[in-house]
């Protein structure tokens, strides 16, 4: 059925593999572009271009001939994008939603001209400027553009931590007391048809400020589900989205509701979705590339998902042997990512675990969370 048509993804990283993977189903071509020729998606793909997503002439080059172009990742070159859909090619997200996402000080400053609730921020262009600000401390300083997995994000607790400072432009942002945080995956198409996953509640890891796990469904009442979904839904729409976008937000313990960010591709906290939803993230975002209904977002197991990350070069032994003591488990799946050379710290793999029952369910994650711990001991 749609064997004849060329899709293209930016970014080679282990979401765009998972993409392939339900692209496969649908009998799809698909090319991928990224700056690293060992990338995860090098191995599923004949079409393979080694460039970088930030070089206009390489997005052009790559994306040329292809009937539709995806991302995996936001940093691509949007002046690139824009040309290839001047050229006739469909592009998912649009290069407009994309810009204004690229920027955090843009699309925090782009949510509040549509009155979504954001924690407050100030654009700090570099160092010496962030010292005039020590009165707003404590606070979280969060780089521009091109931030991701805890890169880019730091805790400024006093004056004396600016010197650690990553260079800027930056936003510097409003310290909130934060009860939970939590993320919604949206998924909105070209008529504006909206469909939302259930919220997941997102647990980081305080040193690297990455995700550690999450659970699905979130606790929280119906009303402020609901009320989560809404504001997701929102976001949607002030963005103009054609795709599927990650919503993340903070609950303070005032009950208020504050967008943090926002990921226009499939994301982290949707991976339960492929074992835990009717149609996963990625699923969803091929049928929307594709232009065909969207499939149910429904929950259909309650789930834990762990990251894996890459441990010291000593304990990698012990960590593999820790992960086929887990599969012993039932209804435990494993996703490994095929990085090649990760460094420690490095997201290389996930797990899901899915349960009738959402307590059970946790109380897996937790004796897993434990196995894993004694293999980077």
């Amino acid at each position: 059925m749609f064997s004849d048509l060329k899709i293209g993804i930016i970014g080679g990283g282990q979401l765009g593999a998972m993409l392939i993977r339900y692209a496969i189903d649908y009998g799809l071509d698909v090319s991928v572009l990224d700056n690293d020729p060992k990338a995860p998606c090098s191995r599923y793909s004949r079409s393979f271009h080694v460039g970088d997503p930030m070089s206009f002439d390489d997005v052009v080059n790559f994306g040329k001939d292809l009937d539709v172009v995806t991302i995996e990742k936001e940093a691509v070159d949007v002046a690139a994008l824009k040309a290839l859909r001047d050229k006739g090619v469909k592009v998912y997200p649009s290069p407009e939603t994309l810009e204004i996402i690229q920027d955090k000080y843009l699309q925090k400053s782009h949510l509040k001209k549509h009155n979504i609730p954001v924690a407050m921020g100030w654009l700090v262009m570099d160092k010496e400027q962030l010292s005039l600000h020590t009165e707003k401390l404590p606070g979280i300083l969060k780089k521009c553009t091109q931030g991701y997995d805890g890169k880019g994000v730091l805790m400024l607790q006093t004056a004396e931590d600016i010197a650690s400072a990553f260079d800027g432009p930056y936003v510097l942002e409003e310290l909130v007391d934060i009860h939970q945080e939590i993320s919604v995956i949206v998924s909105r198409n070209e008529s504006g048809v909206i469909e939302c996953y259930d919220p997941v509640h997102m647990v980081f890891d305080k040193e690297r400020m990455l995700l550690d796990f999450q659970i699905c469904p979130a606790d929280l009442d119906q009303d402020t589900a609901m009320k989560v979904c809404a504001i997701a839904k929102r976001v949607a729409e002030a963005v103009e989205l054609t795709g599927i976008m990650a919503v993340e937000m903070f609950i303070a313990r005032n009950g208020k509701i504050y967008v943090n960010e926002l990921a226009p591709r499939p994301h982290n906290s949707g991976h339960h979705t492929i074992e835990a939803a009717k149609t996963s993230q990625f699923e969803q975002q091929i049928r929307l590339i594709l232009e065909l209904p969207m499939g149910s977002a429904q929950t259909t197991f309650p789930s834990v998902m762990l990251n894996i990350l890459e441990p010291a070069a000593q304990k990698k032994k012990a960590v593999m042997d820790a992960l086929k003591t887990i599969l012993c488990t039932n209804d435990i799946h494993l996703h490994w990512y095929g990085k090649t050379g990760g460094k420690e710290g490095r997201k290389m793999g996930h797990i899901t675990i899915t349960d009738t029952d959402r307590k059970e369910a946790i109380a897996k994650s937790i004796m897993i969370k434990h196995i894993l711990k004694e293999g980077h001991a």
